[in-house]
C-alpha cells in the first residue's frame, strides 16, 4: 500500500508529513528545514525555482517570483482582497478570461492553482526522496474560512501536481 502524504499548504511556508505508526512525522526538505517558503520563481531561462532557491533569488527577480498566492487561490480579480493584493506584490495580478484573479510571469498568465501546484509537487519530492517511494496520494490543509471555490482550486493544484488529493481539511 502506497503511503499517503499530509501537506499543510501555507501561504507563507509549506510542509509535508507522513504517518509513522500511529504519529505524523513532518519531513524535512534538502535544506533539512521542516518547511519550505511557497514561494515559486521563473527564472529568464525557463526554470521553475521552488522554497528556498525560490526565495534567495527574489531580489533580483522580484517580478517572476510568487509569493502569498494562496490568498489568490479560488478568488475573483475584482474581490477586495486582491485589490489589497496587488498594491502589496511585486508581481502582476491580472483578470482571467473568466474573470478570476491569475498571475503574470514572463509574459505568461497563470492561475493561483497552477503556482500552488509548483509548491505540492516540491512537497511531494520531498516525501518520496525521504520515502524512497513514489507518492501519489495526499491530504491537504486548508484554512478554515477557504469557501468551496477555494477548496476546488487546492484540489486542482494537487492533481495538478500529481496527487489524488483524497481529502481537504480544515
Amino acid at each position: 500500500m502506497s503511503k499517503i502524504i499530509g501537506v499543510d499548504l501555507g501561504t507563507t511556508n509549506s510542509c509535508v508529513a507522513v504517518m509513522d505508526g500511529k504519529n505524523a512525522r513532518v519531513i524535512e526538505n534538502e535544506e533539512g528545514m521542516r518547511t519550505t517558503p511557497s514561494m515559486v520563481a521563473f527564472t529568464e531561462d525557463g526554470e521553475v525555482l521552488v522554497g528556498m532557491p525560490a526565495k534567495r533569488q527574489a531580489v533580483t527577480n522580484p517580478e517572476n517570483t510568487l509569493f502569498a498566492v494562496k490568498r489568490l487561490i479560488g478568488r475573483r480579480y475584482d474581490d477586495p482582497v486582491v485589490a489589497k493584493d496587488k498594491d502589496m506584490v511585486s508581481y502582476k495580478i491580472v483578470k482571467a478570461d473568466n474573470g478570476d484573479a491569475w498571475v503574470e510571469t514572463r509574459g505568461e498568465k497563470k492561475a493561483p492553482s497552477q503556482i500552488s501546484a509548483e509548491v505540492l509537487k516540491k512537497m511531494k519530492q520531498t516525501a518520496e526522496r525521504h520515502l524512497g517511494t513514489t507518492v501519489d496520494k495526499a491530504v491537504i490543509t486548508v484554512p478554515a474560512y477557504f469557501n468551496d471555490s477555494q477548496r476546488q482550486a487546492t484540489k486542482d493544484a494537487g492533481r495538478i501536481a500529481g496527487l489524488e488529493v483524497l481529502r481537504i481539511i480544515n
